[in-house]
């Protein structure tokens, strides 16, 4: 379950690339044990440098709440922290 910024869970996302002045935008995700949701609103995204290693973060809101989405360039994986 999520529950803090320390505790990134894998998710599978869906995402649009290419799409206007957004290089990549999340439509949903879907967690290990969960239902597959829909990002009801992109809030900001930002590139973060972490040696060899480029992280995509996405702040979103599904419904009322926020998550922040984050892609791995490296192993191309998605995870998931509640905001």
């Amino acid at each position: 379950m999520l529950n803090n910024k320390l505790n990134k869970e894998p998710v599978e996302v869906i995402a649009l690339f290419g799409y206007k002045m957004t290089p990549c935008q999340p439509l949903t995700f879907k967690r290990r044990y969960g239902n597959e949701v829909e990002v009801t609103e992109l809030l900001r995204s930002r590139i973060k440098f972490a040696g060899t290693v480029t992280y995509h973060i996405f702040d979103v809101m599904v419904g009322q709440k926020k998550y922040q989405l984050e892609f791995n360039s490296v192993d191309l994986s998605w995870h998931a922290t509640a905001a």
